[in-house]
């Protein structure tokens, strides 16, 4: 009975449970659909709004990322950074890089980046201190004092001190050395009271005795062993130089199967100690080819950050915008040059018709460059210049006029006859793409005052022995002027005879008030009176016209991209450009300020 009663209590609870869980479902499936597949068609309904405030906030995420990047040139600014190698190419090749023998372009950049002189010139071209602190001058204007900057070293580590700078001028004046700079330093005494000075004693006054301080400065500990006959040919030079300059030796190769095609490379480093600051170029290589063909392909081809020594722009760049064009001024002037020594151009009225007749500013527009006229033997701007004693301008009615009256009478061909002679004479030239349209301009102008010009285009190696030996009626070339006033080598009448060291006087010119001006210009120390002292020579220049003035040469260098750090300002020599190149960079990188 018991068991039976057990029984059916187990039955009725598993009854009830049975119908808990069908209950529990039963709720189970209304809940899932009225609080999901009922609400799911409602999702469904609003998916075009999530969709739109999704990509709203994508928007929004976009623009705020852009705008961080657009504002980032309000606090980041590209500025040059340190590193990167410079590779500069020219025409030519190796042979020293010691300054007292270096003449040709590579030789004189390589001396320049590896050596430092006494003095160098800044950005405005001034005269400043390199290995040289300062200078003075006594009140007689015969011994100039110059102070060196303490702590200097040499590349290898050991002090730089005047003895250096005694032994370097020593070696200059001593004939066995047979250095290039031997004639500038004949009678004077240099010597070193202590480390740190050195006394220049000149037999007479020269006002621009500074500016002759700028070679570079040699190592007495290196080279005193070494015989003076024997320094020229030292393996110093052009085995592993050791200088006080921006850059120091690192090697040397040679490429190409014969000269004809020889490539050169002369890989210069960093001189860390370097007195100014270290460089920020992590190296300088400097290329150089045989042929202009092959120094432009290589420059074409991006193998080199820069090109020197070519005279024109090649015609195959004119397109490409990523080449910065440099054309600095040299302190130099183009002259056309009259030998006045003998026959036609010894004649003062005929030099005098040929400066009238000509038009300088015809051809200064078709250079392709900015550049200043040269109207007398002093650059504008330089102490002493006077507008007054510029040379006559453009009046060819004048100039036909000097001839009418001078006996030059117009004959057949319309050239003009003086007893029988035509007027004509040959002008001698390099033959440069620049020289060939001075000379075309020059032979059409004075074709119109009845004159025959004999044109005479040369190459460089036939034109040094042409200039050297004055062979020729009349020459166009560009002299090197400088800063100062000093043209006492191109203009004084000792300076044409032909023992004469260097026979700069290249119009063969001679005059007794302007020797005598010029001599009184250089010896004087006072700027002021300088400039009363060399009237004389410009106004007997102007009334003799031993030449014709044309313009100032530029000196054209190119670069891929921007080198920071280089500036086109007047330049002295193609090496000036050099005289902060611790500062060039040519990498750049954008930086927070």
């Amino acid at each position: 009975m018991r068991f039976r009663l057990y029984r059916l209590r187990l039955r009725r609870q598993l009854k009830k449970q049975r119908r808990q869980v069908e209950d529990f479902g039963l709720q189970a499936e209304e809940n899932l659909e009225r609080h999901f597949l009922e609400r799911f068609d409602r999702l469904l309904l609003v998916r075009r709004f999530v969709i739109g405030w999704l990509l709203l906030f994508l928007l929004l995420l976009g623009c705020g990322l852009w705008q961080l990047v657009a504002l980032s040139s309000f606090y980041q600014a590209e500025q040059p950074v340190p590193g990167g190698v410079y590779s500069e190419g020219l025409l030519g090749s190796f042979t020293t890089a010691n300054p007292l023998y270096a003449t040709n372009d590579v030789d004189t950049t390589v001396s320049k980046l590896i050596f430092a002189g006494l003095f160098k010139y800044d950005n405005q071209n001034k005269l400043v201190g390199d290995l040289a602190s300062s200078y003075s001058v006594d009140s007689k204007g015969l011994v100039y004092t110059v102070k060196l900057k303490p702590n200097l070293t040499w590349q290898d580590g050991t002090p730089l001190t005047s003895a250096d700078v005694v032994f370097t001028y020593d070696a200059i004046q001593n004939p066995d050395a047979r250095s290039v700079l031997e004639n500038s330093w004949q009678g004077i005494n240099v010597s070193a009271p202590d480390p740190l000075t050195v006394l220049f004693r000149l037999p007479n006054p020269l006002a621009s005795f500074p500016y002759n301080l700028t070679n570079g400065i040699l190592p007495k500990h290196l080279l005193s062993g070494i015989p003076m006959v024997d320094l020229r040919s030292a393996d110093f030079n052009t085995n592993h130089p050791i200088g006080a300059g921006p850059f120091e030796w690192a090697a040397f190769q040679v490429s190409g199967s014969d000269p004809t095609n020889a490539q050169e490379q002369v890989a210069l480093k960093p001189f860390n100690k370097y007195h100014g600051s270290a460089p920020k170029l992590q190296e300088f290589i400097v290329h150089s080819f045989a042929s202009k063909d092959q120094l432009i392909q290589a420059f074409a081809g991006n193998q080199l950050t820069a090109i020197s020594g070519i005279n024109s722009y090649p015609s195959r760049f004119s397109k490409d915008k990523s080449i910065n064009i440099h054309q600095p001024l040299l302190t130099a002037a183009t002259m056309v040059f009259f030998k006045t020594s003998s026959g036609l151009l010894g004649d003062q009225s005929v030099r005098r018709a040929l400066v009238q007749a000509a038009q300088p500013a015809k051809i200064i527009a078709q250079l392709g460059y900015n550049t200043r006229p040269v109207r007398e033997p002093l650059l504008e701007g330089q102490l002493a210049y006077d507008p007054t004693y510029a040379q006559a301008g453009y009046n060819l009615k004048a100039a036909q006029s000097i001839l009418d009256q001078d006996g030059w009478k117009i004959g057949k061909n319309s050239i003009r006859y003086k007893n029988g002679q035509p007027l004509a004479f040959s002008l001698v030239a390099p033959n440069t793409l620049e020289y060939q349209m001075v000379t075309k301009e020059l032979t059409e102008q004075w074709r119109l005052l009845g004159l025959k010009l004999l044109v005479r285009l040369e190459a460089n190696q036939d034109f040094s022995s042409t200039l050297a030996s004055h062979d020729y009626d009349a020459v166009l070339y560009g002299i090197s002027i400088g800063v100062d006033p000093d043209v006492f080598v191109y203009w004084d009448s000792s300076q044409a005879n032909i023992l004469a060291p260097n026979r700069l006087n290249l119009s063969e010119y001679k005059s007794t008030e302007a020797d005598s001006s010029l001599e009184a210009g250089r010896t004087r120390l006072d700027p002021a009176l300088r400039v009363i002292k060399y009237k004389p020579f410009l106004q007997a220049w102007q009334t003799d016209s031993p030449a014709l003035g044309l313009y100032q040469p530029r000196y054209l260098y190119l670069t891929h991209g921007t080198v920071y750090g280089l500036t086109d300002h007047s330049l002295n020599t193609p090496t000036d450009r050099f005289n902060n190149v611790e500062n060039w960079m040519i990498r750049s990188a954008k930086v927070t300020d």
